[in-house]
Formats: C-alpha cells, structure tokens, sequence
C-alpha cells in the first residue's frame, strides 16, 4: 500500500480528486512545480506569501515573478496584471491568503488561454469553498497542508485530475523522502500537545519572551535571513533539494521526512475532527467580521457566501507591528505575517519585482491575521489597545516607498 494511502483515501473523499500524502505541503507544491514546469519557468505568484514558498519555487529551479495584488486580501488581481506580464509567464501560483480564495476562476480562465498550468496553494484553505467547489480543485494541481486547521505540525497532500497522475507523483515523493526517525516521530506528535498545554496553563507570553530572550526562534523577524551569497551559490545547483534544505526545513525540519505510524495515526484523528474545527472557525470568523477592523473583502465573503471557515482572518490595523508586540502581554501570538513582500526581501538577483507593488506593501504592513478559534479574546485585546482601523488609499504614482497605500491621515499620525 503506497505511503499515507489511508489518509490520502480520507481527503480524495472530502474534496472529490485525487490525492497523495506527503510530509508537508511545501513537498507537494514542490512535486507539482517539478512534474509540470522545466527547469528556468517563469512562475506568477503573490509577493504577500510565506518566504518558504520563494525557496520552493527556486529549489524546483524555476524563476519566481511577483504580480499586483489585492489590498483587500493581499491575493493575486487578475485586472491588474500587464497583458505583457501574462504573455511572459509559464505557469500561475495561487495563494488564497488566510483562506481568503483567490480569484480562481478568473485565473484558471487566463491559464487555459495561455496553455500553461495553474498551481493551488491551498494550505490555508482546506475549508474554503468557491461556488461549492472546494479550493484546490480548480486548477492543474493543489497542495493542501494539515500543519493549520488541524494543528497537526506534519502532513500535507497533493490533489491532482487522475489515478495514473497521482501513482506517477508517488513514485517521486517516495524518491525524495528522508527516512523514518522514531525520535523525530515522537516529537511531531508532542508538540501539538505542548502547544496546547502552554495556551491552557496561561503561558504563552513567559514561553515567547523566553524562547525570544534565548535565540529559540528561526526568525527574529516576520521573514528568515536570506543569506543572499549562499542561496545564489545553491541557484547554480536547481532543481535540487538538498541544496535548499536550510530555507526550506525552517519552523518545520522534517518536512520530506518519511513519517511513521504514530505521527500518521494522530493525522488521521485530527483529520476526523476537521469538520469540528471548521465549525468553530466559522462562528469566529463571523464574530470578527463584525468588527471595525475586518478586511472589506472578509465583510465581502461573509454577505456573498454567508459564514466561512478560515485559517486566520484578515483583520486591518493601524500601527501593526506595535499591535503585534502588545498582543503577547494578552497571551495572543499573531503568526503568519508575511512583510515585507517577497519582492523587497528578496531583490531582483532572486525574483522579478510586481510591476505595480504599493497594495503589497500596505497589506503585508496593515494586515493583523486573527485566529477565529481566539476571536473572543483577540477582540477583548484589541479593545484594550485601543486598535484603530486601516484602509488602504491608492498612492500617486511617485509616491514614496515607505509611504505607498498609506492613507493621509495615517502619515500625519
């Protein structure tokens, strides 16, 4: 039986397509990139993104191209995309951000025009639905992770159009996995548990201070060190994994390890329970909703498609980062934040810049990602606080870069 075939049969159910287990999703959306683009491809894709997803992109050996985004979800805008731009391209990534979905039909419509492929990025979406087709199965392939809604911290899948696509991903997979490690095993199931306790004890702000004050973290900022000499060294190298195995292991170091029957066996329960949590997220989501702070495009989703069950909602604030800071005082840790835009972390040497950056600089500065789970007390906090709401003013086209999408009153504040 192939590797995670029963839990691969569990979500081949629940989304209607073909699926294969893998470690992580940041291997399956690899798997993808190398079954269906040559190696120097061009690669369309939203600056707002995890930096995981840029080294990724780069191990296949493929060149990352920024696009314009939304500043309302900080996903990729079709409309704003140069008809250039999409002559150039040789294959589209999405992200649907927190869970928000992308424009998919949209995009699959410009990908089906051009012939080339449309890659899912569904690893915040595993709920998300457009039009009552599940996110993930709209384009040429779509990664899904079970590490957010289902706090596995391991586990991903792949869902691909047929049988004989996935028995012929599997044989890559199986290449490219490390061995089983009971050590690593144990610890992969631990550390949900741990989480756990330390948010029930009232510990989370001793806990993050301290692994802070000690160097704990892989970043000490929203991104991780780049190491520029080092990953042009490795470019020479892609496609290779190995040669990336230090930007690509960050916050999750067995994701291509092989994992064994306990850690698979807690996936599958936590699987079971999915329905469960989504439940709850929507309750949260739709509490967050109705707050000064949510993103014009959630109060959107919510009057269009009623309540939905995100990742992280996508609330807008001023002063983020000082936000950020306080919030741990309230036992609340705000993760995923992705500034600034890949395009300004990485520079040109590495990816092609968004022909019109100034909604992806003010999103991945103003968004504050709201666990639905915690909504209750984010809102309490952010009371407290005295959060007041961003909204994002389009600049004048010589505005300043630190400045653009920033809204008047905000820059006189």
């Amino acid at each position: 039986m192939p590797y995670g075939a029963r839990l691969a049969a569990a979500m081949t159910r629940r989304i209607g397509r073909e699926c294969l287990f893998t470690p992580s999703a940041r291997l399956a959306l690899y798997l993808a990139l190398r079954r269906w683009c040559r190696p120097g491809a061009r690669v369309l894709m939203s600056p707002v993104n995890d930096d995981v997803i840029l080294f990724v992109v780069l191990a296949a050996g493929l060149r990352p191209v920024q696009a314009p985004v939304s500043a309302a979800d900080g996903n990729i805008d079709p409309d704003a995309v140069p008809e250039s731009l999409w002559r150039s391209v040789d294959a589209v990534l999405t992200t649907n951000l927190y869970g928000m979905p992308d424009r998919v039909r949209e995009l699959r419509g410009r990908c089906e025009e051009l012939g080339i492929p449309l890659f899912e990025d569904a690893a915040h979406a595993i709920g998300t639905h457009v039009e009552g087709q599940a996110v993930g199965t709209f384009g040429t392939a779509g990664a899904f992770s079970l590490g957010k809604h289902v706090a596995g911290k391991a586990g991903g899948f792949l869902a691909v159009g047929d049988v004989r696509t996935r028995r012929e991903l599997e044989r890559l997979r199986d290449d490219l996995l490390l061995p089983a490690r009971l050590r690593a095993d144990v610890a992969t199931a631990l550390l949900p548990l741990a989480r756990s306790a330390v948010r029930t004890l009232h510990l989370v702000r001793p806990v993050w201070r301290a692994a802070q004050r000690l160097g704990l973290l892989e970043r000490e900022g929203y991104r991780m060190p780049l190491e520029a000499p080092r990953l042009a060294v490795s470019g020479t190298r892609a496609p290779n994994l190995p040669a990336y195995d230090s930007w690509l292991r960050v916050d999750l170091h067995s994701w291509r390890q092989r994992h064994g029957p306990l850690v698979r066996g807690q996936l599958a329960l936590r699987l079971a329970a999915l329905d469960g949590n989504l439940a709850r997220r929507r309750a949260g989501v739709t509490e967050l909703t109705g707050t000064t702070w949510a993103s014009p495009a959630l109060r959107e989703r919510l009057a269009h498609d009623g309540p939905v069950a995100l990742f992280r909602a996508p609330l807008l604030v001023r002063d983020r980062d000082v936000l950020v800071d306080r919030l741990v005082g309230h036992g609340l840790v705000v993760g995923y934040l992705y500034d600034p835009p890949l395009d300004d972390y990485a520079g040109m040497e590495f990816t092609d810049p968004s022909p019109s950056p100034a909604a992806a600089r003010w999103f991945a500065a103003h968004v504050l990602p709201a666990d639905p789970l915690q909504s209750a007390r984010i809102i309490r906090a952010l009371h407290r606080e005295g959060a007041q709401p961003s909204r994002f003013t389009p600049p004048p086209s010589d505005g300043h870069p630190h400045t653009l999408g920033v809204s008047p009153d905000e820059r006189a504040s």
